[in-house]
This record gives C-alpha cells, sequence and structure tokens, in this order.
C-alpha cells in the first residue's frame, strides 16, 4: 500500500512540476532573472517596435509574428531557460504556451511586456 501511496504522490508531483514550465512574472522579478547567465533573453517584437522604442539590453529578437517564428523556436535548446517580452504581453504568452507544448524546461514571461519594463524606469537600449 505505501508503494501504490508513493506511487501517485510521484505521478501527481510529476505532473504538477510538469505544468509550472512557464512563468508569468511583473517587471521587478524579471530583472532579478535576469541575472542568470545561462538564460536566454528573446524580444518577441518586430524590427519596427524595436527600432522605435528601443529593446532590453542584451535581448535577441525572435519575430513572432514572422512566418517563420515557430520553426525557429522549435530549434532552440529546450533544456535552457528564457526569458521572452513583446510589447504589452500578449504575443510572449502565446509564444510561452506554445514554447510549453514543445517541451521546454523553463519559460519566464514578462507578463505587461515591454511597455511595464519602460514605464517602470529600467535599462534600455535603442
Amino acid at each position: 500500500m505505501k508503494k501504490i501511496i508513493t506511487l501517485i504522490f510521484l505521478f501527481f508531483a510529476f505532473i504538477s512540476h510538469a505544468q509550472n514550465v512557464v512563468k508569468n512574472v511583473d517587471a521587478e522579478n524579471f530583472k532579478k532573472l535576469m541575472t542568470d547567465k545561462k538564460a536566454v533573453l528573446i524580444d518577441l517584437r518586430t524590427n519596427d517596435e524595436i527600432k522605435n522604442k528601443g529593446k532590453i539590453k542584451g535581448a535577441q529578437q525572435l519575430d513572432f509574428l514572422d512566418k517563420e517564428a515557430e520553426t525557429k523556436i522549435a530549434k532552440l535548446d529546450r533544456k535552457k531557460t528564457y526569458l521572452i517580452y513583446c510589447a504589452g504581453g500578449g504575443r510572449s504568452g502565446d509564444c510561452a504556451e506554445l514554447m510549453q507544448k514543445l517541451g521546454f524546461k523553463s519559460v519566464i514571461n514578462l507578463e505587461k511586456g515591454f511597455e511595464d519594463w519602460k514605464r517602470k524606469g529600467f535599462e534600455i537600449e535603442k
């Protein structure tokens, strides 16, 4: 009986952990998580958005509206941690959901996007 209970507990712990791949965080927590040098920072906005408004320093661009975006995302290393953001949180929320379905282990979404980051006065580069 103890073995069955242990197996049930492990099963639910695994399911619970697997569902928590995506974390939606505010700008303050996103900034703290950026200190992880192994994490990959991705800006999901278009070239024009970045050109006109800037980006978070060190971010790589992957335009989520590009027709090849899903293919590019599928080629990323699923074991790494990804810090993702867009303008207001919509695209990055969709991207985080896609990444979870594709089996990524850790995705951190800037819940209210770049606009919230900028509003808080955090560093950007043009």
